[in-house]
């Protein structure tokens, strides 16, 4: 996921890029498919809103005896029902269904016999594992359609700004004006009905995190800040059909699926590394999709395809290995971006950027130290950057005998970069436990 702010800048010349990218690299509905659905009951005419389920399925057991197991195992309900409500009308109840009698040692009169729908029955089981598969396919359809999706407009939960363009333009303004973090946008789903239920929170006093309700806005506001509850409860499981993440396994939240993934880690844990196979990283040219496994290919490349020598500006600018690092991830940003690092022009396209660099022969026209030599480049744009790797504190690092050789790394300043760390999005992310697919 990559931030692209257009159209609006919110921190100056760098725009907001909640985690790294990587390599290689429709409208917003609103609302998830299930809201506002009738749901007809399987076996009369009776109907009731799928929002009160629990009233459709008192139905069921009261003027059926019917009984659904593991109701919140079947990923598309109404689906669901309208298949029973199909097949049984085809075959008696009793094909499918256990019959389970009540007060069988009693009077006959006082016995009562119950069916029970599970997926003991195959039937059940393949429907709700279709169910399932169906619903991920169209969740996952949905996340790309508001990925893709440029007419978003709100406004910001807690300013007057507007946001028109794609919907991460108001995540990142949040996360990072507002220190109000959801989780990664291209983890989110239904983001204008997930933004719609924290707005009526809001509206009505309520705290996002504790959930406690105040007599005013400011008292709100106030409270939200000083106990650092700009963030939401992810023990509330009303948010949970807003995140992917939920949607993977049948019947599965995201506690479980990543308490399963660590589990499975520990079990996979093995002191045999006899089978281990390197896998070389290739390094990718800062311009183009041209990579090589060696350093020396890829620096020629970049000599010859586009006229930038990043060894000529190591040694220009007298760049440390740190400074190096800054730069070649605020390049990486500024493409990324389709923008020329050079005179800050923007462009519709990476093809577009590329082509004005070589025109205008601003390859080599690195803009001034304060605009790149910032702690937020310690962190890698792409973050299997192996281009990174390949970079050494002395341009004589790698000759025999280079006067360079075996010099250390002289360590920069790193105080900026603890207090970023330690208040960036994604450290508060970790902290929350949410927003990892």
């Amino acid at each position: 996921m990559a931030g692209n702010v257009e159209g609006r800048n919110l921190s100056g010349p760098q725009d907001s890029i909640l985690e790294p990218l990587s390599f290689p690299e429709r409208p917003c509905r609103g609302t998830s498919p299930e809201q506002g659905e009738a749901v007809p009951c399987v076996l009369c005419s009776e109907s009731s809103p799928l929002s009160e389920k629990e009233s459709f399925l008192r139905h069921l057991v009261q003027q059926h005896k019917l009984v659904i197991a593991d109701v919140k195992l079947i990923a598309d309900f109404t689906r669901y029902v309208l298949y029973w409500r199909k097949r049984f009308t085809e075959q008696p109840i009793t094909d499918f269904c256990s019959v389970i009698k009540t007060n069988s040692e009693g009077p006959v009169e006082k016995q009562e016999h119950y069916f029970l729908l599970c997926d003991a029955l195959p039937e059940d089981r393949i429907l709700r594992e279709q169910l399932q598969q169906k619903r991920l396919e169209e969740v996952l359809e949905q996340q790309q359609q508001e990925r893709d999706d440029q007419s978003f407009q709100r406004m910001c939960l807690f300013c007057n700004d507007e946001f028109t363009g794609n919907r991460s333009l108001l995540l990142n303004h949040m996360a990072k004006e507002h220190s109000f973090n959801v989780g990664l946008p291209d983890n989110i789903v239904y983001c204008c009905e997930f933004l719609s239920a924290l707005q009526s929170k809001l509206d009505s006093l309520q705290c996002l995190y504790c959930e406690r309700t105040f007599r005013d806005k400011t008292t709100l506001k106030d409270h939200m800040r000083k106990k650092q509850h700009r963030r939401i409860n992810s023990k509330n499981h009303e948010y949970d059909r807003f995140y992917v993440i939920n949607y993977l396994e049948l019947g599965k939240t995201w506690e479980e699926v990543q308490s399963e993934d660590d589990r499975e880690m520990e079990d996979d844990q093995d002191d045999d590394w006899s089978d281990w196979q390197a896998h070389p990283m290739r390094a990718v040219c800062l311009f183009c999709e041209c990579q090589s496994e060696t350093m020396d290919k890829v620096y020629t490349h970049m000599q010859e395809s586009h006229k930038f020598d990043l060894q000529k500006l190591k040694a220009d600018l007298d760049l440390r290995f740190y400074q190096q690092v800054k730069l070649v991830n605020y390049i990486r940003r500024e493409i990324h971006q389709c923008r020329c690092y050079g005179c800050q022009e923007k462009f519709g396209s990476r093809a577009e950027v590329v082509g004005h660099l070589a025109e205008a022969s601003h390859a080599m026209s690195v803009p001034e130290r304060s605009r790149w030599d910032q702690p937020q480049y310690y962190f890698p744009t792409y973050e299997n950057d192996a281009l990174l790797c390949g970079l050494s504190d002395s341009e004589s690092d790698s000759e025999p005998g280079g006067r360079g050789r075996g010099l250390p790394v002289i360590a920069e300043d790193d105080s900026d970069l603890r207090v970023l760390r330690e208040t960036s999005v994604l450290n508060r992310l970790l902290r929350d436990g949410r927003g990892s697919t």
